[in-house]
């Protein structure tokens, strides 16, 4: 089992920066992948990007360029760099991974990311 907590969320004007951090309560390098999902109200939840256990990375078209997904393994930890903003992206940010065999989803609470000036 894991536990992710994401923060760094905030509000933010367009074109501003901002970067979020999910947390793992034990040693990430054994996922296969983790992700970064977002949900805007009365909207589904959208993957956003993918970083796997050897760093390898792919990002929606809707955030390429823009975004910058990396991670810590002495820190546990999987950041997402989100720079020039817009207020589509408006939305609440979830990180995610699967248990071995695929059997369980993990999620964290979320974290919301507010673009609006």
């Amino acid at each position: 089992q894991v536990q992710l907590v994401e923060s760094g969320g905030g509000l933010v004007q367009p074109g501003g920066s901002l970067r979020l951090s999910c947390a793992a309560s034990r040693s990430i390098v054994s996922f296969g992948a983790i992700n970064w999902y977002r949900q805007a109200p009365g909207k589904q939840r959208d993957l956003v990007a993918t970083i796997t256990s050897d760093g390898s990375t792919n990002y929606a078209d809707s955030v390429k360029g823009r975004f910058t997904i990396s991670k810590d393994n002495a820190k546990n930890t999987v950041y997402l760099q989100m720079n020039s903003l817009k207020p589509e992206d408006t939305a609440v940010y979830y990180c995610n991974t699967k248990s071995r065999y695929g059997f369980f989803d993990y999620w964290g609470q979320g974290t919301q990311v507010t673009v609006s000036s």
